[in-house]
């Protein structure tokens, strides 16, 4: 599923208009009739009451109008509060703002906070709002009166239901600009938008409901969207299927190197997280000293003990043992508990030049190759990258809080300018290709802030290669996994507590799931869990 832009989803509209020949005066309609539907279900339905629209004055505006005209058909008492001049009211907003003076809907003019002032006594009579103020192409800091007014409107802790996206979300970002409303439910129109998906966007969305407008399939392809919402569809097709005759040298073979003193579970993690995934046999290599430990450890997966520096990390010394051992493998994992000796570096950054078949870099390897990541433009063989944001600031040289304020913006940069695939962990995560082309996947919950996670990420990613898969749609099929193995023991065990080991536990379930459910998006509903005074929704 396309997953748009504002600017994406504007052109969309004109050419729809333009040179497919359906008027915009008919795309509102279809808008504003599909967002009353779900209005009605999603938040009337149990608010019952008066109705107060907040409406601007562009076409957000208009859609807004059309909802008031179809309540008022159904016998709803519906008020708009238009945050304008009715002068300044132009095109189709304006035709249907006229239709509503013809059928006796209450229009009360706002445009100064001495106006919305006098007018507050009527507007706390509202038992929900729609929010109908600005629309996707908001870029700039609210301020002013519209500012006024959405605070206000948050103030009254009555449902709100946004038109298209919340008024001061960012479309393209998810990010406040600067106050935003908290929606219980928006309906969006044509394909969701990279904001509603990315936090804190997620959560001032509320539920979330694309509305068909009448947008033609080959119009939207026209447009050339580079971003895509994850869905289960598409997952089901990348998975190799599985012969009946089929034994473990059919199902590949991974090489982990991996560990360190005191980062022995990361190593085990990431071969069971493998061998959870499916693959058919797991090589761990590790500092010959982790050896002993190791192999208590991981039961069903091999260990191969290699030359380590004087700490216990693994040596540049250990190039030639990696290199004979990556013969007859079909993916090799770098990373996990790794440690970030200068040695262990050199050898990770050869291993990047020479390695045969494709690689998952994460944690300790992503550390090690920070200082120079033009290493990777170097590589022999397609690469993923795992990084959390924390490292990707440090692979890229922005700040985390720069990378958080446009995730999909700064994994598809790194992606084109090195080439490779980069799955960008957290909240919604973002898996970039090195063609630009972004996927943001819609698993995962706040349970999985716990150490362990990122480990049996990469194992799982790594032993999809390892069966066949492209690197990519590894990337893309691991993160949905790993999110809907999570989602599942939130809702059967508890929301937080449970552990990265029953998450890589969980994955055939998970696995199972993917392929005999439908097709539907998974949409869980975790937002109970943040705290509705957090500040990232100020």
């Amino acid at each position: 599923m396309y997953l748009v832009t504002a600017d994406e989803m504007q052109r969309m509209d004109r050419a729809t208009i333009e040179s497919f020949g359906i008027p915009g005066r008919v795309l509102m309609e279809n808008a504003g009739r599909g967002a009353t539907d779900f209005f009605l279900e999603a938040v009337y339905r149990d608010h019952p009451g008066n109705v107060g629209i907040a409406a601007g004055r562009g076409n957000n505006g208009g859609d807004g109008f059309v909802m008031a005209r179809y309540l008022r058909q159904k016998g709803i008492p519906a008020t708009v509060f238009l945050l304008s001049e009715r002068d300044r009211i132009k095109g189709d907003a304006a035709a249907n703002l006229k239709l509503l003076d013809a059928m006796g809907v209450p229009v009360v003019e706002l445009v100064e906070t001495a106006a919305l002032e006098s007018r507050q006594s009527l507007m706390r009579h509202q038992h929900t709002w729609i929010d109908a103020i600005l629309g996707t192409g908001l870029t700039s800091e609210v301020r002013g009166f519209f500012r006024t007014a959405i605070d206000f409107i948050n103030q009254q802790r009555r449902p709100v239901f946004a038109v298209d996206i919340a008024s001061g979300l960012n479309a393209d970002t998810g990010q406040v600009c600067g106050v935003c409303i908290e929606a219980a439910a928006t309906a969006t129109f044509g394909f969701p938008k990279i904001g509603h998906l990315c936090y804190p966007g997620r959560i001032l969305t509320g539920r979330l409901n694309i509305i068909d407008i009448g947008i033609p399939p080959h119009v939207a392809a026209t447009i050339s969207c580079r971003q895509r919402l994850i869905t289960p569809g598409t997952l089901k097709k990348e998975i190799p299927q599985r012969s009946a005759a089929a034994h473990k040298g059919h199902t590949g073979h991974l090489l982990i190197l991996a560990g360190s003193p005191g980062k022995t579970g990361a190593a085990a993690m990431t071969a069971m997280a493998a061998m959870r995934a499916g693959a058919g046999l797991v090589t761990l290599g590790i500092p010959k000293s982790l050896n002993p430990v190791l192999e208590t450890m991981v039961t069903e997966a091999m260990t191969v003990g290699m030359p380590e520096t004087a700490e216990g990390a693994l040596n540049e010394s250990a190039h030639e043992a990696v290199i004979s051992l990556i013969k007859g493998k079909h993916c090799l994992a770098i990373g996990p508990g790794l440690g970030i000796h200068g040695s262990t570096g050199r050898l990770v950054k050869r291993l990047i030049q020479e390695s045969p078949v494709p690689m998952v870099i994460d944690a300790d390897g992503l550390n090690l190759i920070a200082e120079d990541p033009t290493v990777l433009s170097k590589r022999r063989s397609p690469i993923v990258l795992t990084p959390h944001p924390g490292e990707m600031a440090r692979l890229s040289g922005h700040s985390p809080a720069d990378i958080q304020k446009d995730r999909v913006g700064h994994a598809r940069s790194f992606a084109e300018r090195h080439q490779v695939h980069i799955a960008l962990k957290g909240a919604a995560t973002v898996v970039a290709r090195p063609d630009g082309t972004v996927f943001v996947n819609s698993t995962g919950n706040p349970g999985m802030a716990a150490g362990g996670m990122g480990d049996v990420l990469t194992g799982l990613i790594a032993g999809l290669i390892t069966q066949g898969m492209e690197a990519g749609a590894a990337a893309q099929t691991g993160v949905y996994l790993h999110g809907l193995a999570a989602d599942r023991l939130a809702q059967n065990k508890a929301p937080v507590g449970y552990l990265a080991s029953e998450v890589m536990n969980a994955l055939p379930e998970a696995m199972d799931e993917l392929l005999t459910g439908g097709d539907n998006l998974h949409w869980p509903k975790w937002d109970h869990l943040f705290n509705p005074t957090d500040p990232i929704r100020k």
